[in-house]
């Protein structure tokens, strides 16, 4: 009932969409400046999830700010406890205390004495191991609970920040939002046709864009094993390998793990990537790019620098929201466990990565 609606819905869009250059002809909104509208109220939709992250994350943090500080502090108490039993043990050495224990067990007058004066020589000695081994784990776990308290404080800050900027930018999508509505000539149809936008980009358009971005990194998870299968799709010279695939390659590959990219494919441009394709009422293009990256491990990272929806431009906050969630990078590794990659390039139809050893 719910996929019906939001089709329903649609469809409502595209009459109504389809309706404004009659209103154009008799002076007022154009399309494009209904699709200027819309794509700023979609773009209004999406920055508002977005602060809606931003805030969950923000409570999530504060939580663990609020644990580790207790933490910290619990370990702070401890630490000074067991600060003073490890002095007085290094004491204890440094006026050679543990010498003339030492030389009571050497000084034992029977084999039965000395193997008991020995024991007790050893429990003790074991014992002061203990307390300065205790000592140096209480040590580090309140290093460590300090760093990940500046760094939550740090995110913390840096949150504020993001969502400070998220909120005035909603503010001032708005205002140009309603300007734009407000001079339109027909203000109650650009409205309906918004809200009927925004119904069907929560309801299906959201999710279509996500089984998208689902399908894509579920097949890079098998990229290396086609690579791999390819004849001349790696060379060497030397110490340095090289990894080409063409677009027409690729976008088999893609058909062959799932039909959703029937209707989909890669384009190689320099240095761009395009992806698109259209199904059913839905129209989809992310163009981006590859880079190299070393942290949390080497790997060939693709970044969306723009993603239309039914000719509707997504803010920054989805691209980069997508990119958390759906990794549509490879590792080089999985190939070549010898290797890492040092460079990435596009041609016109042609994805290229320099390796090199990896001592």
């Amino acid at each position: 009932m719910k996929h019906q609606h939001g089709i329903s819905a649609f469809i409502l869009c595209i009459i109504l969409f389809l309706q404004l250059p009659l209103a154009y002809a008799y002076g007022e909104s154009s399309p494009e400046d209904t699709r200027e509208i819309l794509q700023k109220s979609l773009s209004i939709v999406e920055i508002d999830h977005e602060i809606e992250r931003i805030t969950e994350r923000q409570k999530q943090l504060a939580q663990q700010h609020e644990t580790l500080s207790v933490q910290l502090q619990e370990q702070e108490e401890q630490i000074h406890i067991q600060q003073d039993r490890a002095g007085a043990v290094v004491r204890s050495y440094y006026t050679g205390e543990r010498d003339s224990l030492l030389m009571t067990v050497l000084g034992a007058r029977s084999f039965k004495d000395l193997f008991v004066l020995y024991d007790y020589y050893q429990i003790i000695i074991g014992r002061d191991q203990a307390v300065l081994d205790k000592y140096q784990v209480r040590y580090r776990n309140l290093q460590q609970t300090s760093t990940q308290i500046r760094q939550t404080t740090t995110e913390l800050t840096e949150m504020k920040t993001n969502l400070q900027n998220q909120r005035e930018r909603v503010v001032a999508l708005q205002k140009e939002v309603d300007a734009q509505i407000a001079t339109s000539g027909d203000a109650a149809a650009i409205q309906k046709l918004m809200d009927e936008l925004t119904l069907y980009w929560e309801n299906i358009g959201i999710y279509e864009v996500k089984r998208y971005f689902k399908a894509l990194a579920s097949a890079m998870q098998n990229l290396p094993d086609f690579i791999q299968k390819q004849n001349g799709g790696i060379s060497t010279t030397g110490t340095t390998y090289t990894i080409r695939i063409g677009q027409d390659e690729l976008n088999s590959f893609l058909r062959s793990q799932n039909s959703i990219f029937e209707d989909f494919a890669f384009q190689f441009n320099q240095d761009k990537i395009i992806a698109s394709g259209q199904r059913d009422q839905l129209q989809l293009s992310i163009e981006g790019h590859y880079t190299v990256e070393n942290e949390p491990q080497n790997s060939i990272r693709f970044h969306v620098d723009k993603l239309v929806f039914n000719q509707l431009e997504l803010p920054d906050t989805t691209r980069r929201m997508l990119e958390k969630e759906f990794d549509l990078g490879f590792y080089p590794q999985k190939i070549l466990s010898f290797v890492k990659a040092t460079d990435v390039s596009t041609s016109e139809g042609i994805l290229e990565v320099k390796l090199a050893i990896s001592f």
